[in-house]
C-alpha cells in the first residue's frame, strides 16, 4: 500500500523543494519507489512533461531524484504570474484561465476534485509520495478553500512534517508562531518539526531544539546543516542563480550578461551556463546598465513578452544593447526574449492584457504574432552554426516569421526555427533547455571562442542529488520519517482525467 508524507515550511524559500528532492533520491536507493507532488505550485520556472504538459520545474527535478519520468499529476496546478495581480492557471498541465488573484479564491473549491485526482493517481504507481506544500500553513488568511496546505493535507490525510529555516533568524518563533495561528485540527495534523539551512556547529541549538519539541509536542527529526552544493542544482528562483567571476581555460572567461526580467522564466535555461569553469556569467539586475565588457548578452523567457520589453526599455536595457551589438558583442534571445529583438508583437486577443500591437527592439527582421494556442513540445533539433545536434523543449505563444528567418537559429525535422541576423551576431530561437544538452553547449561555446569544461551537466545534478541524499541520511532520521508516513485512503471517487 502506497503511503505520504508532506514537507510543509514555517515560511517560503525555506528549503522545501531541495529537501524533497534529497529525501526522494534517498528513500529511492533503499528500493522504494517515489514520487514528487505539489498540489498548487507558483512558478514561471516551468518543465514539459513527457505527457505533454507542464509543471513546476521543481518538481521535474524531484521526478529525477526518484528516477521517474515527470508527469502532470506531479504538479496538477501551476499559478504562472503574468502581473503584479494575475496569473494563469495550469491545470494537470494545461491552461485553464487567466485570473486576477482577488477572483482566485473562487475557483480553488473545483481545482481540490483534480488535486485529488492526480494525488490518488500518482499514489497507484508508488510505494511512497512526498508532498511539498507551498508558501507556509501560517497564512490562515488563506485558509479557506486551501489546496497548497492544509487544506490538502486534510482531505487527503496525509500527516505533516514542518520545516523552519535557521539562516534568516527567529527559528522558534517560526515554529512555535506557526503552531499559535494553525486550529485544532491542523496542528494535530503536524507530527514532526525539522530545522534546515543551520551554519556552524549543530550542537550549538540542542537546547532550542528540545525547547520546540517541549512546547510544541511536535517530534524533532533533525537539524540539517547548510548544504553548500546547492548552487550546482537548477535554481529555483532567478536570484539564487549563482555563478562567480571565472577566468576560461588559458584566459579570460565568456563573459555572457543575463536580463533579470520581471517575469523571467524557464531561467534553468542558464543553470548549465553558470555551471562552466569558461564562462562568466552575471545576472544584471533593475537599476543595473549593462557592462562594457560582456561578450554576450542574453534575453531569457518570460511570462509576459510584451509587458517585460516595457520593462526592459524602462532600465535603459534597449539603448545598452545596441551600444553592446556596437562594441562588437553577440546577441541571444530566448522563447519570449526572441519575441522582443522581432520589429512587431501583434496581440489582437488580449493574451498579455489589452488587445493591441507593441514595436519590438528591432534587432531582428520578424514579428509575432500572439495566438492562443500554446505549444508544449519537446524536440530534437541541429543547430544550423555548428552542425551540433540538440534537445530541448518548447513552451509559448505565439507565431514568429519574418526575412531572418531564412537563416534559422536551428532545424527541427528538417523545418526552420529561430532567426539569425546577416551578420550572424543576433539570434532567437523558441528553445529552452538547449544548454543542458553537453554535445551543443560545448560546440556553442567553441563557436563563440570559448572553451567548454564541464563534461556532463546531467551527471553533475546526478552527482549532487547524491550527495544531497547522503546529507540528509546523516542529519535526519530517515527511519522516523518513513514511520510517520501514513497509508493512502481510497478515494471516494476517481473520475477520468480530462
Amino acid at each position: 500500500m502506497s503511503r505520504a508524507l508532506m514537507i510543509q515550511g514555517a515560511g517560503s524559500n525555506v528549503g522545501k523543494s531541495m529537501l524533497v528532492a534529497g529525501l526522494a533520491r534517498a528513500f529511492s536507493r533503499r528500493g522504494l519507489r517515489v514520487a514528487p507532488f505539489k498540489p498548487q505550485n507558483m512558478s514561471n520556472n516551468a518543465a514539459v512533461t513527457q505527457d505533454g504538459g507542464e509543471i513546476g520545474r521543481a518538481q521535474a527535478l524531484q521526478a529525477l531524484a526518484c528516477g521517474r519520468a515527470p508527469v502532470t499529476d506531479m504538479n496538477p496546478v501551476l499559478l504562472k504570474p503574468e502581473t503584479d495581480t494575475g496569473s494563469q492557471v495550469i491545470v494537470q498541465g494545461r491552461r485553464l484561465a487567466t485570473v486576477r488573484a482577488r477572483d482566485y479564491a473562487a475557483l480553488k473549491p473545483q481545482l481540490m476534485a483534480r488535486v485529488l485526482q492526480s494525488f490518488h493517481r500518482l499514489a497507484a504507481s508508488a510505494d511512497l509520495v512526498l508532498v511539498e506544500g507551498a508558501g507556509s500553513p501560517a497564512e490562515v488568511n488563506l485558509r479557506a478553500g486551501d489546496i497548497a496546505n492544509m487544506g490538502f493535507a486534510q482531505a487527503a490525510g496525509v500527516p505533516v512534517v514542518l520545516v523552519g529555516d535557521i539562516d534568516r533568524g527567529g527559528v522558534i518563533a517560526q515554529l512555535l508562531g506557526t503552531q499559535a495561528v494553525l486550529d485544532r485540527a491542523d496542528d494535530e495534523l503536524v507530527k514532526a518539526f525539522a530545522i534546515n539551512k543551520f551554519r556552524g556547529d549543530p550542537a550549538l541549538f540542542d537546547e532550542g531544539y528540545a525547547l520546540i519539541a517541549r512546547r510544541t509536542g511536535w517530534r524533532g527529526v533533525g537539524v540539517v546543516p547548510w548544504f553548500a552544493q546547492a548552487h550546482l542544482l537548477p535554481a529555483e528562483d532567478a536570484l539564487d542563480i549563482v555563478a562567480p567571476a571565472r577566468r576560461g581555460v588559458g584566459g579570460q572567461a565568456l563573459r555572457i550578461g543575463c536580463l533579470t526580467l520581471s517575469r523571467i522564466a524557464n531561467f534553468d535555461d542558464l543553470d548549465p551556463l553558470a555551471a562552466e569553469p569558461g564562462v562568466d556569467l552575471r545576472m544584471i539586475r533593475a537599476g543595473q546598465a549593462l557592462p562594457g565588457d560582456l561578450d554576450l548578452v542574453i534575453i531569457p523567457g518570460t511570462k509576459s513578452t510584451r509587458g517585460d520589453l516595457a520593462f526592459l526599455r524602462a532600465q535603459g536595457w534597449d539603448i545598452d544593447l545596441r551600444a553592446h551589438l556596437r562594441r562588437g558583442g553577440h546577441l541571444l534571445g530566448l522563447c519570449g526574449g526572441y519575441q522582443m529583438l522581432g520589429r512587431l508583437i501583434d496581440d489582437p486577443d488580449g493574451l498579455e492584457g489589452g488587445a493591441g500591437t507593441l514595436d519590438g527592439l528591432g534587432l531582428l527582421d520578424v514579428s509575432t504574432r500572439m495566438q492562443p494556442q500554446k505549444r508544449l513540445t519537446q524536440v530534437q533539433a541541429r543547430h544550423c552554426a555548428t552542425g551540433a545536434g540538440v534537445a530541448g523543449y518548447e513552451i509559448h505563444i505565439g507565431h514568429t516569421e519574418g526575412a531572418d528567418c531564412a537563416r534559422p537559429f536551428c532545424t527541427v525535422d528538417g523545418t526552420p526555427e529561430g532567426a539569425t541576423s546577416a551578420d550572424g551576431r543576433v539570434a532567437g530561437t523558441y528553445l529552452h533547455g538547449l544548454f543542458n544538452d553537453d554535445g551543443f553547449r560545448a560546440a556553442w561555446l567553441r563557436n563563440l571562442g570559448a572553451a567548454p569544461g564541464q563534461a556532463s551537466y546531467g551527471a553533475t545534478v546526478e552527482a549532487t542529488l547524491d550527495a544531497l541524499a547522503d546529507h540528509l541520511e546523516r542529519h535526519m532520521d530517515l527511519d522516523a520519517l518513513l514511520a510517520l508516513a501514513a497509508p493512502v485512503a481510497a478515494p471516494l471517487a476517481a473520475p477520468e482525467k480530462e
